[in-house]
């Protein structure tokens, strides 16, 4: 079996990559990215492709299965390149699937596509997929939803599958998660347990989560099994204040949902953090996923609690974690958050 994995260097995308080279039924992987990275200990092969402009037409031919993982967080304060890349350059990744005769195509939706629902029971695949509007990330994945089904409706011999995951953190992404959410004044050193005496208690935030090997082995099974369709994935347990608390050794404390998104509103506003107050507005209203179908019908089961995940991004950032791709570059010295700042925070890596 042939696969090409597009965003193949990011957080997912390493993960996924080595998912599909361990499983001897994958013949050849091939990699795309916008920078494929200089080196790789294995087998895949990298082609440098933006999917916005380029031509995947070569890169998708011969290929049983696309994965498609693509998808721009920054710049959250200019929308028309997020949504260029991450709908226009998702149909342009469809159309090119359709045309090179691919018969599988793998898609990275989300949580974040889901309409606001409820936080003390479990909704399967079948709630709304029409996101939150006050949040780009969320329009856009619910948008993207729309377009495949329209590609599924005009060409129902291409087997797809959409994936819906929680949150997804590794070691290795801790220092582009940083970059990408928190921004150059976070104090990675400071991370750890008993450093941080409280954590804001929050109403409705109540999140789920998985480790990004547990990620990439359940495209691997995706890609591999004659599946169809949506799968929630998430590990246990869902995520909520006291279990954070507990990670890090501190006490929560409640604070209103007005005052935690206009100190985040604050901080976005004056360029001292990179990510949008719609995010928090998001988090706060995504229901939490049933994950029985990824369960039975994958077999997937993670190795990994969604506390472990969180833990490993912890101990990341205080390390200043990363890997030899460009989005997964590392923190090497004060001058990289110096840059953050020089460069806009916010703004396209």
């Amino acid at each position: 079996m042939r696969v090409v994995v597009v965003g193949a260097t990011g957080n997912v995308g390493t993960s996924v990559v080595t998912a599909l080279e361990g499983d001897e039924s994958v013949t050849s992987v091939i990699g795309v990215a916008r920078r494929p990275p200089v080196r790789w200990e294995g087998a895949t092969e990298w082609r440098a492709a933006d999917v916005t402009v380029d031509d995947l037409g070569e890169v998708f031919e011969g290929a049983d299965a696309v994965v498609h993982l693509a998808w721009l967080f920054q710049p959250t304060r200019r929308p028309s390149v997020t949504w260029r890349t991450n709908v226009l350059g998702s149909a342009r990744v469809f159309r090119a699937v359709a045309e090179a005769g691919v018969s599988a195509l793998v898609y990275a939706s989300s949580v974040g596509a889901y309409s606001p629902g409820p936080k003390d029971r479990a909704v399967d695949e079948g709630w709304p997929t029409d996101g939150w509007p006050g949040a780009a990330y969320s329009r856009e994945k619910a948008y993207v939803e729309r377009v495949l089904d329209v590609f599924e409706r005009d060409h129902p011999g291409i087997r797809v599958v959409r994936m819906r995951p929680g949150f997804i953190f590794k070691r290795e992404a801790a220092t582009e998660q940083r970059r990408l959410f928190a921004g150059p004044l976070l104090p990675g050193r400071l991370v750890r347990p008993g450093m941080i005496p409280f954590v804001p208690d929050i109403p409705g935030l109540r999140i789920q989560a998985l480790h990004s090997l547990d990620a990439g082995e359940a495209y691997r099974l995706a890609v591999t099994r004659q599946v169809r369709g949506a799968f929630n994935l998430a590990a246990e347990p869902v995520l909520d204040t006291a279990a954070l608390a507990g990670v890090l050794g501190a006490r929560p404390v409640p604070v209103p949902s007005s005052l935690a998104r206009a100190v985040t509103a604050a901080g976005w506003h004056l360029h001292l953090i990179p990510a949008a107050p719609g995010l928090l507005d998001m988090a706060l209203r995504l229901p939490v996923m049933d994950i029985t179908r990824a369960h039975r019908e994958l077999g997937w089961q993670p190795r990994h609690t969604a506390l472990d995940a969180v833990r490993e991004l912890l101990g990341g950032l205080r390390e200043g974690a990363g890997a030899d791709t460009a989005p997964l570059a590392p923190d090497t010295d004060a001058g990289g958050r110096l840059r953050e700042f020089l460069t806009g925070v916010g703004q396209r890596p």
